[in-house]
């Protein structure tokens, strides 16, 4: 084995170095500027250490701050462990268990020895935190035997810790990471060269929860700190700003405020929706059906409940089972001696999905491939048996309704039916003015199908977004192995609300899987039986959770033509109750969702109230104005008004209030 190595740079050139030098050492050499500025390494495209020795030859190339996903990875993988070493040394006897980084941040796992943590501890376990990092203490990697880790681990008190040693392959090698030389925690990596390149400024503790071991119910109880870390103030404190505006605009406070929908304990993860709330599902409903009428598909109907024979057959019922609401086909009745449901009962199901369904409706009478495609979609209500723990207002519940569609077409026509989805996701989303990016989500470990139908259906998707010109920086094109689901690859439309949040919505999967356990099929032109490939696509994906993503990305203040109410009219004096009467008539001729108020209250009072509803109209009319046949218009969020005769404002109101595609 050759004592010396060939490093090669980003730029191509080679630099031969001794075995075991470091990535930080490569820094220096090359200069000062880079060997200070360099927080870590990327070796043959992992992520390293930059104190880590190299052991064979590599490409290197050097992280800095500039490269922030790294770089963030790097500092809140090291905050967790200082909050770790913290909690240790002011409350001895706590276990340390998992403390792995987040999008925005990162938590630790705690087994304490008295009490569960509050949140009245954050601040002294902040404090402690920056002593650690004042310390400058060293972060050194080494690589233990199982057996001596185990021990280690089981001397010290650290039976969880000791657990998960016991419980990693065979053959992997097992590290960990000392902080100085009096605490080190089980770790892959990899972590800064030591606690005072964190800037002790730039970390927040947000809360504590309770947590599960290893996420299962059945297992001990631990206490979850978290907490946002970044790399400089600057950042922290954009990211509070953006979490101050994020609860500005949270959906169930705004949901609750503007009389829109309501959850609560009788129905867990099913929503209320109010008269209002319902009024901006009937205007997205009746947009889509425009949409998808105008791109060829046809609208269908499927039961709620099937046999559990169609979901063994689509192979939900052996991959899918624990997240579907089963019922027996018969109930004995509730006097019989015998039990409630008996062993040999028929099981039905709540449909999870509505692709099964779609595929029976194909498959009455013989297709030929003439019809090809048939686009089949359904406003669809599924039921999934999402934890209690993981519901979340209506962006994850249990009942949901999908704007869900399936094509049914041709090898041939796969490219064509996917690039013209693409155009009509594009136009959706920018009528509510989104921007988004499209990733790529690749067979997951757990997938139905031979390895070459995987490999044809994730290039036809590649060959469709290059061909609508989609696959570039501009929309964030990216892969993801391992994200598709187990039937199929999928394309994902990520949006970007008002304040910088992504969120996965629109999708189209390319499955070959499901025609073929279910017996689809057609008639080529050859005259034998084909399958035909099944495009499963969404574009909201649920009603729920997309009237929360617009709830939360308008802070309440939605489009005029999807505000529940678009109008009301306010009087300033009873003399004009008659005036208000006439102008409300004259806004609901032209389809104009109007209000009237006319009670005993001063203006001030009723603009203040009707703001906080978000009616992007305010028609204040008084004696004048019903002496001269006016209304004075007040905008949600503008102090001036304007006088225009009623009929100016019901022709500004209704042009405003028509929806996108009928403009």
């Amino acid at each position: 084995m050759s004592d010396m190595l060939t490093i090669t740079l980003p730029d191509g050139s080679e630099r031969e170095v001794a075995r075991g030098t470091t990535p930080a050492a490569i820094a220096a050499a090359i200069g000062p500027g880079l060997a200070k500025a360099a927080i870590g390494a990327r070796v043959d495209g992992e992520l390293y250490d930059i104190t880590r020795p190299l052991e064979h030859d590599a490409t290197l190339s050097l992280v800095t701050a500039r490269d922030e996903a790294d770089a963030l990875e790097l500092v809140r993988h090291d905050f967790a462990h200082v909050l770790a070493e913290a909690v240790q040394a002011l409350f001895p006897g706590t276990q340390i268990t998992f403390g792995p980084s987040t999008d925005d941040g990162f938590y630790y796992d705690f087994a304490p020895r008295d009490r569960p943590f509050t949140e009245d501890d954050l601040p002294a376990i902040e404090a402690q935190m920056r002593t650690i990092i004042a310390a400058d203490k060293p972060l050194r990697r080494e690589v233990w035997a199982r057996a001596d880790l185990i021990a280690r681990w089981q001397a010290s008190g650290e039976s969880f810790k000791a657990q998960w040693a016991g419980e990693l392959p065979e053959g992997e090698e097992l590290t960990v990471y000392w902080s100085g030389d009096d605490w080190f925690d089980m770790c892959r990596g990899p972590h800064l060269a030591s606690t005072g390149r964190l800037d002790p400024t730039a970390f927040k503790l947000t809360r504590v929860s309770g947590a599960y071991w290893r996420g299962d119910q059945n297992n001990a109880m631990l206490s979850r700190i978290y907490g946002t870390g970044w790399l400089n103030k600057k950042q922290l404190d954009a990211h509070m700003t953006r979490l101050e505006e994020a609860a500005k605009r949270d959906h169930r406070k705004l949901g609750a405020e503007m009389d829109l929908f309501h959850l609560q304990a009788e129905a867990h993860g099913s929503v209320f929706w109010h008269p209002k709330g319902y009024r901006i599902w009937r205007e997205l409903e009746a947009y889509m059906r425009r949409a998808i009428d105008g791109a060829g598909y046809r609208e269908v109907k499927t039961p709620q409940v099937m046999d559990a024979r169609q979901w063994e057959a689509s192979g939900h019922w052996g991959k899918y089972r624990e997240n579907m609401f089963v019922i027996p086909d018969e109930v004995p009745n509730v006097a019989d001696e015998g039990p409630l449901v008996s062993d040999d009962a028929q099981w039905m199901a709540l449909k999870p999905m509505n692709c099964p369904a779609h595929v029976l409706i194909f498959r009455q009478g013989i297709k030929s491939y003439r019809e090809l495609p048939l686009r089949f979609y359904e406003n669809g209500c599924c039921h999934r048996n999402e934890p209690h723990g993981a519901l979340h207002g209506l962006m994850r519940v249990r009942q949901f309704t999908q704007d869900d569609a399936h094509i049914f077409c041709r090898e041939d026509q796969i490219v064509d039916e996917v690039r013209a989805f693409c155009a009509l996701a594009d136009r959706i989303y920018k009528d509510f003015g989104f921007t988004y990016s499209i990733k790529l989500a690749l067979r997951p470990e757990k997938r139905f199908g031979s390895e070459a139908m995987w490999d044809q259906a994730e290039t036809e998707l590649r060959d469709a977004v290059a061909a609508a010109g989609l696959n570039t920086p501009e929309y964030g094109w990216e892969e993801l192995p391992g994200e598709g689901a187990f039937y199929a690859p999928k394309l994902e439309w990520h949006l970007t609300d008002a304040i910088g949040r992504t969120w996965q919505v629109g999708t189209i999967q390319s499955d070959r899987v499901l025609p073929e356990r279910l017996d689809a099929s057609y008639i080529a032109e050859d005259g034998d039986r084909h399958r035909p490939v099944m495009l499963h696509r969404a574009i909201f994906g649920s009603y729920e959770r997309f009237i929360g993503i617009l709830i939360e990305h308008f802070a309440g203040r939605l489009p005029v033509w999807l505000a529940p109410v678009q109008a009301v009219v306010a009087t300033i004096v009873s003399d004009a109750d008659t005036y208000a009467h006439d102008a409300v008539a004259a806004l609901t001729a032209a389809g104009i969702r109007v209000e009237i108020d006319t009670r005993n209250e001063k203006i001030n009072y009723k603009v203040r109230e009707h703001s906080l509803q978000k009616v992007p109209f305010l028609l204040v009319v008084g004696k004048r104005e019903a002496e001269e046949g006016t209304v004075a218009i007040r905008r949600l969020g503008e102090q001036q008004q304007q006088v225009v005769s009623l009929g100016e404002a019901v022709a500004l109101i209704r042009a405003e209030a028509a929806a996108p595609d009928l403009r």
